[in-house]
């Protein structure tokens, strides 16, 4: 069967975009997501941590799969988003862990 897209091709890319030029263009991930959930936090008036905003993000690209099946930009850019989130999740339960130890 073909395929439309090619899965190692998907995920090579997504490493390239979040490890090359989005990294060369926003900066750092941990930082560009702490800016973003500073702002939908107060935006919200809820506390939004850095992986949600990797999970939000990623959702945003999966409703445009949605509409468009064949955006292989949407595709890269979720699976680039939900990496992201999942190596800031363990960010997000150290700075947890380190507010625990100093209240």
């Amino acid at each position: 069967m073909k395929f439309l897209f090619d899965r190692s091709q998907l995920l090579q890319d997504a490493d390239e975009l979040i490890n090359g030029d989005r990294h060369q263009n926003y900066g750092d991930a941990s930082e560009n997501f702490a800016r973003i959930a500073t702002l939908w936090s107060s935006y919200l008036g809820h506390n939004i941590k850095l992986h949600d905003v990797g999970v939000m993000m990623a959702l945003l690209k999966i409703s445009r799969i949605s509409y468009d099946q064949t955006a292989k930009d949407s595709f890269v850019d979720a699976l680039g988003y939900i990496a992201l989130a999942g190596e800031l999740s363990a960010e997000d339960k150290l700075i947890n862990e380190i507010k625990k130890a100093l209240s």
